[in-house]
């Protein structure tokens, strides 16, 4: 009779095509994520190692990476709803930079938060001055002509 490790197409400890170890997981499957555990589709655990390497503190407890993955995700959430409202009024259906820099230019409390922030290829607001624009009624033609 054959054991498993002879009947599997890898060897034993190595990895299969998709570069997965044999006899290892081979995608997320029912996961019980800290991520999963919040509600979030942000990475808690990816936050909370972040949070260590980082050193912003010494210590750092189990609620602050759920919080800012929390706080990230409905950042992102708010500001790609905007950009995706922004790219169909102009009837695209990708969102690009300036999209974003519409969006968040557009959006007083986001312009605030990210006032220093510069988008690459982003562009700038269209603002044109009153004064350089033509006024109504009055126009060269109809000037002070004496005959």
């Amino acid at each position: 009779f054959f054991s498993l490790h002879e009947m599997s197409s890898t060897p034993k400890g190595g990895k299969d095509k998709k570069g997965a170890k044999a006899g290892g997981k081979k995608g997320k499957t029912g996961g019980s994520g800290k991520s999963k555990k919040a509600g979030l589709t942000f990475p808690v655990g990816r936050t909370q190692s972040l949070l260590k390497s980082g050193r912003y503190a010494s210590r750092v407890g189990k609620g602050a990476p759920v919080y800012l993955a929390a706080v990230l995700e409905y950042l992102c959430a708010e500001m790609l709803e905007l950009a995706g409202n922004a790219a169909r009024d102009n009837k695209k259906k990708r969102i690009t930079p300036r999209f974003l820099t519409l969006a968040i230019r557009n959006d007083e409390e986001l312009n605030k938060l990210l006032a220093g922030v510069t988008i690459a290829s982003g562009g700038v607001l269209p603002n044109i001055q009153q004064v350089l624009l033509k006024k109504k009624g009055k126009g060269y033609s109809q000037g002070s002509q004496e005959v």
